[in-house]
């Protein structure tokens, strides 16, 4: 089963063009939608999980047309919002209970419940109030209510941002688990979320589609044309106006810049094999074309 996006469109009603002609082929597994705050990510995503219209375009979970048949995808739905709220007082076990009994899941709750909580680690703490949670905690409860009712579309939207290395890491081999079986959509600004976990992956920015596709794929195209140099802070304007310049970063108190070019661009530059975070700023930045 495939999730297929076809010239997908949504413009506010502030003139924000939020999504244009977006079309994606999404397969089973972990697929990563890249793009920095305010790219449309969030629209996407709130479009296939039913929460607003679209403008124009559809969107088929199989031969389900999720558009049109708003309710019978959300039987089939996972959501994890990119903030979610929880009722602080109640423990982890009634509260995911309770989600069960509102997504109308009765035979074998209890034992759903159960299992789900003992799956994200969060057994031992289940009778301990949410508002007691630590953020990665938190996380792993919103992936076990996300979990309730075996469902074939997951979404997962800005999941580690907050979290510590250590809960990020538990979080990453949970959704890899999860993976296996599903399509979970992994919407982040965090290129290091989707190096970890995708197979697949996509880029957009200010609603505009800019990659899709492998990794792998994403980095063949930019080797042998990432170079690097370290530079004093007063020579970035230049260099930015003479080079493609993607990215600028500290290292050890002095600017490193990455720019974008075909062949050697001399002045002391340095040849990279360029990494994901190299192709995320390539792609935003306008040197690469979509």
């Amino acid at each position: 089963m495939e999730l297929i996006i076809n010239n997908l469109s949504k413009t506010y009603s502030n003139g924000v063009a939020a999504l244009q002609d977006v079309s994606l082929t999404i397969p089973k597994g972990m697929y990563g939608l890249l793009g920095p705050n305010g790219a449309g990510k969030s629209t996407l995503m709130r479009t296939i999980a039913t929460l607003q219209d679209a403008d124009e375009g559809s969107i088929f979970l199989g031969d389900l047309n999720v558009l049109e048949n708003k309710q019978e995808l959300r039987k089939v739905l996972g959501y994890l919002p990119q903030e979610f709220g929880v009722y602080p007082k109640i423990s982890a076990y009634d509260m995911l209970d309770h989600i069960a009994v509102l997504k109308g899941l009765q035979s074998g709750r209890k034992e759903m419940v159960e299992a789900l909580l003992q799956r994200v680690n969060l057994w031992d703490v289940r009778k301990k109030a949410l508002g007691g949670f630590s953020g990665g905690m938190k996380q792993r409860f919103g992936i076990a209510q996300a979990l309730l009712g075996d469902p074939k579309l997951i979404i997962v939207d800005e999941p580690t941002a907050g979290l510590d290395p250590g809960e990020r890491n538990r979080f990453y081999n949970l959704l890899a688990e999860i993976g296996e079986n599903v399509i979970v959509i992994l919407s982040t600004h965090i290129v290091e979320d989707v190096k970890e976990l995708c197979g697949q992956m996509a880029i957009i920015d200010k609603g505009r589609l800019l990659y899709a596709g492998t990794p792998d794929n994403a980095l063949h195209a930019i080797k042998g044309k990432i170079w690097k140099k370290s530079v004093a802070k007063a020579e970035i304007e230049n260099i930015q106006n003479n080079f493609r310049l993607i990215s600028t970063r500290m290292i050890a108190g002095k600017p490193m810049v990455h720019v974008y070019n075909d062949n050697a661009p001399g002045n002391e530059f340095e040849s990279i094999p360029g990494d994901l975070e190299d192709v995320f700023f390539a792609h935003i930045k306008g040197a690469v074309e979509a």
